[in-house]
């Protein structure tokens, strides 16, 4: 039997792309898992999909930018299921293009979903996980927190994110709380799909391996990291890229 099997795991950006399968993931694992969408449809068509599969499940619609909206949906999960084991901090957006061009709206969003919403979500559920003394908080950043071109939100709100994981698992270590990062690359997503042929080759010429990452390699980091076997693994960047990081750019 799975050592996380019972565990409560709320992931937030779960009613589609990786999130989604990273639920799946461990839900097969025997993990009760709350899906966390903005969109109601998407939420309700991914707890409907995981519930005919026989996975514990719960939906909750919330903007992870908003303190209220967080604070419920964390009471809700552990109201539910009696705790709250595992937060996968996952929900992310990018705005990007040249700093002359961008917004300041542009900025605070990017910001918001990619950073706040992270915090927010962290400082929500630690108090249960140090009440139980054990918890795991996974932050979803990008090999673009190394800096990237035409990236100055989304690079400056995923390098935050590695300054929180940071933080949290020297704040959290002796609470039984491990805190990491995984810093994923090009992953074959819509997003990829929607790219113009030559903007993908050219990606592909800076790809160490030829080939991009593909869902089921974050959510097999994810649960690497979720394992009790990795409990003494704490404030790391891990990064799922391909070789991508090894370039400056």
């Amino acid at each position: 039997m799975s050592n996380l099997q019972g565990k409560v795991a709320l992931i937030t950006g779960s009613a589609s792309g990786m999130g989604k399968k990273t639920a799946l993931r461990l839900a097969e694992q025997g993990v009760k898992i709350v899906i966390n969408d903005i969109v109601p449809e998407k939420v309700e068509q991914t707890v409907a999909e995981f519930k005919s599969n026989g996975f514990d499940v719960l939906g909750k619609v919330a903007d992870i930018c908003n303190y209220e909206s967080v604070n419920e949906m964390v009471k809700s999960a552990v109201e539910t299921f009696g705790s709250l084991d595992i937060l996968v901090n996952n929900a992310g957006m990018e705005r990007a293009g040249a700093i002359r061009n961008l917004t300041e709206k542009d900025w605070d969003i990017t910001l918001n979903v990619n950073l706040k919403g992270a915090f927010l979500c962290s400082q929500a559920v630690h108090g249960y996980m140090v009440e139980k003394g054990h918890g795991r908080i996974i932050n979803i950043a990008s090999r673009a927190w190394l800096g990237g071109a035409g990236q100055a939100p989304y690079a400056s709100a995923k390098a935050g994110l590695v300054g929180l994981t940071r933080t949290l698992a020297l704040e959290l270590g002796r609470k039984g709380v491990t805190v990491n990062c995984i810093a994923p690359g090009l992953i074959h997503t819509p997003m990829w799909e929607e790219l113009p042929e030559k903007n993908r080759l050219a990606f592909l010429t800076k790809q160490p391996t030829g080939k991009i990452g593909e869902d089921d390699d974050i959510a097999n980091a994810i649960k690497f990291f979720v394992d009790d076997e990795a409990s003494f693994i704490t404030g790391q960047v891990f990064y799922v890229c391909g070789g991508r990081s090894l370039y400056a750019a």
